[in-house]
């Protein structure tokens, strides 16, 4: 969540936060901290979603995620 980027949407006041590495890893909220959590979420569903579906999944700040060939 360190690489999280957020700012306020002028139309509506409210706050969207995305992950430049997660492609499509993004949310919406009214404040900061509810953002800030739903992302969290979503990041979690991104990754397991990844796994589930065998697919690469990025190295974030030199950590590299590996799915034994057994496992999912």
């Amino acid at each position: 969540m360190r690489r999280a980027e957020f700012e306020i949407l002028e139309d509506d006041g409210t706050y969207y936060g995305h992950l430049p590495d997660l492609p499509g890893a993004w949310a919406n909220a009214d404040t900061l901290d509810e953002c800030r959590r739903e992302l969290a979420e979503v990041a979690e569903e991104w990754i397991l979603l990844g796994i589930a579906e065998h697919h690469p999944l990025p190295i974030i700040d030199g950590v590299q995620l590996v799915v034994p060939a057994n496992v999912g």
